[in-house]
């Protein structure tokens, strides 16, 4: 394997092999099975088998195979097809079987199914909400706890809400306790997130994409549901209780590319008394490494001018591209001699299933 790691891997099928493990690992085991039968779709003579056969790019960079997972789930979420049904709830585990139905299934709906090839997965899952949070409440003990929040990459803004939710991390609980989204991952490592403080507050939260998806429609919800992996029933939860929030009050999101939106946010005039904070949770690895570059100087240079009264702050949940180990990573900037300095808070299930703690 190359330096930069499992991501760089460009043999497919040894790609897809390691795409469908994660997805065993992860206690999705027929989505491992629909991910393994990309193979025979691939060799077949469709559209979407020959974009796959020419892919440009790297396939798990580009999650090309959650793409298509997530195209062939739409079909029986939407109730076009239920050939799928038996594979989603373990009755059909013959690879065979599944490679032949999955091959049916992409001759049948090429035209439709070739889209979702456009773009990556959106899922944006709530239970990495916990991780984030972690790292807010870590920000908030070191620097002024009134937090003003802006998201990049946020999907449906499933965690521009995360003032909403309930967490219950290690011993350490916030937000409002009758939320309809409860975030309790199970704990793992030494200690846990500090408690909030007293005057602990989420002030505003912001975020933006380059295609936000709107969870009151009923079209835009589904395609996110789409993307959530059958076999995870606690995530799909998760989603309804996300698409009831928005529902109600939708979360304040715009239209926008990442560096973009960065540049406006640092432009406003920053309130004394008031953290300001950027988030993401895996998307960094889907944006351009000059986008990337331009951010990152962007925001250090931002916070060369951060003061204790003007605290800055970077909190980021990311894939590792050697290891594939999901990261919380969190860098403060408030004039102190530290200021700038990566913090590895903790490891996460990559749907926030548990939290690994390491800052005890």
């Amino acid at each position: 394997m190359s330096k930069t790691g499992i991501m760089a891997i460009e043999e497919f099928n040894e790609a897809l092999d390691w795409q469908a493990t994660h997805a065993d690992e992860n206690n999705a085991p027929c989505t491992a099975r629909i991910v393994r039968a990309l193979a025979k779709v691939r060799d077949s003579d469709t559209a979407t088998g020959r974009r796959i056969a020419n892919w440009e790019g790297l396939t798990l960079k580009d999650a090309m195979p959650l793409r298509m997972a997530g195209g062939l789930h739409h079909l029986l979420l939407s109730g076009q097809d239920d050939r799928l049904a038996r594979v989603y709830s373990g009755q059909i585990t013959d690879q065979g079987l599944i490679d032949a139905l999955v091959c049916e299934l992409v001759e049948t709906y090429d035209t439709q199914l070739l889209p979702w090839l456009d773009g990556p997965p959106q899922t944006n899952e709530a239970g990495r909400a916990a991780s984030i949070m972690g790292g807010l409440l870590w920000v908030a003990q070191r620097a002024i706890p009134k937090l003003e929040l802006f998201e990049l990459g946020a999907s449906a803004g499933v965690l521009t809400m995360l003032e909403r939710y309930r967490f219950h991390l290690g011993e350490t609980a916030v937000g409002p306790l009758g939320s309809p989204m409860q975030i309790e991952p199970a704990w793992r490592g030494e200690g846990a997130p500090p408690a909030p403080p007293e005057n602990f507050q989420i002030l505003s939260v912001r975020g933006c994409d380059v295609g936000p998806i709107d969870l009151a429609d009923p079209d835009s919800a589904l395609r996110l549901k789409s993307y959530v992996w059958p076999d995870a029933p606690g995530r799909m939860a998760r989603i309804d209780a996300a698409i009831a929030l928005a529902s109600a009050k939708p979360p304040e999101l715009v239209k926008q590319d990442a560096g973009e939106f960065v540049t406006a946010m640092l432009a406003e005039p920053q309130t004394e008394g008031v953290t300001r904070v950027m988030f993401h949770s895996i998307m960094w690895q889907y944006m351009p490494a000059s986008t990337q570059e331009a951010i990152t100087a962007e925001f250090e240079a931002a916070g060369a001018e951060a003061t204790e009264e003007r605290p800055l702050a970077w909190v980021s949940l990311e894939t590792d591209p050697a290891t594939f180990r999901h990261e919380l990573k969190v860098r403060l900037w408030n004039g102190s001699a530290e200021d700038g300095t990566t913090h590895l808070l903790s490891h996460a299930h990559p749907h926030g299933a548990w939290v690994e703690w390491l800052d005890g």
